[in-house]
């Protein structure tokens, strides 16, 4: 047992397992999260419609989580609905896997809240990691993001706390399509709200400044998605969900005045 895993308690064989598909089901999943999926009792499944179709080769009666989205309803409530739908049968003491698209634990609200509940009434729980769209970015576009760090966050996140981007750095902004969107209902591009991103962008890079579009391939068949454009031509350009876009970094990093290398060591005055 992980030392940050509490015992079953009530249960003497029951518990939650997250696991995460990664962004091609076939190449990506692990076979610890397949076997998770065939030993459970119960499988819940969160994914795109290909993943879904694979597990339930898998497992016939997986559970579609998806059914719980709607047009114009608060994704809020979908998450606590999917969190009690997952949690009544880990309360009733079955073995239960959830599977989530990507990595469960990336830009992902239910994962963590299940667990926590789980933990928190003395039931077993614990994720397994899954390939994220943040490291088929790295491969697909040939970055290293040791190179110059990267500042990652949601796009909304970005623009309503006031967020002051690194520069010098890779920027990732997620979810870009719905940047500007409070009432956690939309599931389209909204023109004023990419407006809204590309103007605050352009406190601290020019109009010229050329970002990506990037998608991860979801389909073996598939490429991803490589769109290069000028940051003044976000609002016009075509978004799904989860479109990301990708900032380069902004001139050349610049070593502190004050510092200097001391017995090949760093020292700021």
């Amino acid at each position: 047992m992980r030392a940050s895993e509490p015992p079953s308690g009530r249960d003497g064989g029951g518990g939650l397992v997250v696991v995460g598909s990664g962004i091609e089901f076939g190449r990506h999943i692990s076979e610890r999260c397949l076997s998770e999926i065939r030993e459970a009792q119960v499988v819940f499944c969160l994914t795109d419609p290909f993943s879904l179709a694979m597990v339930q080769g898998l497992r016939p009666d997986a559970v579609n989580l998806g059914a719980y989205y709607a047009e114009g309803k608060d994704r809020r409530v979908t998450y606590r609905e999917i969190d009690e739908a997952i949690m009544a049968p880990v309360r009733a003491g079955k073995r239960v896997c959830a599977v989530f698209y990507g990595h469960p634990g990336v830009f992902a609200d239910v994962p963590h809240a299940v667990i926590r509940k789980a933990r928190a009434e003395g039931i077993r729980a614990r994720m397994e990691p899954g390939i994220s769209a943040e490291a088929c970015l790295y491969a697909d576009l040939g970055i290293d993001p040791g190179r110059r760090g990267v500042h990652s966050m949601e796009a909304t996140h970005f623009l309503y706390y006031g967020r002051v981007p690194d520069t010098a750095g890779l920027v990732l902004l997620w979810q870009v399509a719905l940047a500007g969107d409070l009432t956690c209902s939309r599931f389209h591009a909204d023109r004023e709200g990419l407006q809204a991103l590309v103007d605050r962008l352009l406190q601290w890079y020019p109009p010229g400044h050329e970002v990506i579009l990037y998608e991860a391939a979801r389909l073996p068949i598939e490429a991803p998605r490589i769109e290069r454009v000028a940051l003044r031509d976000l609002p016009d350009a075509h978004y799904e969900e989860y479109t990301t876009l990708v900032i380069p970094p902004l001139g050349d990093l610049q070593p502190l005045e004050d510092a200097d290398l001391a017995g090949g060591r760093v020292v700021a005055g």
